[in-house]
Order: structure tokens, then sequence, then C-alpha cells
């Protein structure tokens, strides 16, 4: 397997910071596949972009609607993240992607909707050329003993009344 990043912590930038991979791979002309967990919101920028940076750049979203409750989700919220882990499976077999983001899967297995045995299962069967970014607040002590690099983001500072800005948060 290539390499597995790590993006965990209570500070915001985790999902930018794997972006960022992204961008560059793309910019590179590598295949690049984004799952988002938990996520279904078409007007943000990563989603928005994916048409301007195909065939490179695919990104799959699996979110439903409304607020998960830790530790006791949905039926709905735990088959869509399944449902993501076995489209990521399916992409890395067929596609075999230089870069394949799960973005929030930390957080999908902080809040039960997935085991941290499915999530470590999938990445053994990860082609060796595929390079893994996990992001999400809460990774589990097994995700950052199986990574390569683990960055942990930290709030310093963050204002009070922040509003979400397009193009910088979303």
């Amino acid at each position: 397997m290539g390499i597995i990043y790590l993006y965990t912590g209570t500070g915001a930038g985790k999902t930018t910071s794997a972006l960022g991979l992204a961008l560059r791979a793309v910019g590179h002309g590598l295949k690049v596949v984004i799952i988002q967990f938990m996520k279904g919101r078409k007007n943000i920028g990563e989603y928005k972009v994916r048409r301007r940076l195909k065939p490179e750049y695919e990104i799959y979203q699996f979110g439903g609607r409304g607020f998960i409750k830790p530790g006791n989700p949905k039926r709905e919220d735990v088959e869509l993240a399944k449902k993501a882990l076995k489209r990521a499976e399916e992409l890395v077999r067929k596609k075999k992607p230089f870069l394949l983001i799960l973005d929030e899967v930390n957080l999908a297995v902080a809040w039960g909707l997935l085991s941290v045995e499915e999530v470590l299962g999938f990445l053994e069967r990860v082609p060796k050329q595929t390079n893994v970014v996990l992001t999400g607040r809460y990774a589990p002590k097994e995700f950052i003993e199986k990574a390569d690099i683990v960055s942990e983001v930290v709030e310093v500072k963050y204002p009070k009344e922040m509003v979400a800005r397009k193009g910088i948060q979303y």
C-alpha cells in the first residue's frame, strides 16, 4: 500500500488539507477519488469543481438529511456509511487511483456508523500504488497506529461568531 495520511483533531482544516493533496495530484495528472462520509451538500466547492477537474478528480457523497446522533445513528446513516466504504472498495479495485480520500471516516467510526475493523480490513485491500487520506475528528487509536503520517489539527483561536464563507469553509 502507499502512504496513509491521517488528519484529525478539533480544529478546522482537516478536509481542506486533504483537498490540497488532491489538487496537487490532479495538477500532475494523477487520479484522485474522494469519498465523503456523512456529507451530502452539493453546493460545496470540492463537489462543484468535479466537472472542471475530471477525469482525474472524482468525488462521491454519502450523507443523509439532518444530523447524526453520536453513538445512536439512524439505520439510514449506517447504511449510507457502509455503502460509501463499499463504493470506495469498488473504485480502488477498478480505477486504482493515486490518491483516495476517505473524508470524515474517523467521525463515521467514532459515531458508530462503521467499525474500526471494517475500515482497517478495507485498508488492507487497497492496491499498493494508492495513497490514502483519512480525515475527521476523533480518530481511533488503531487508525493512528496504522497511518504513516498523522497530523492533529488543533483549534488555537476561532471567532465566536464565525459565519461560514463560500470558498473558504465550503
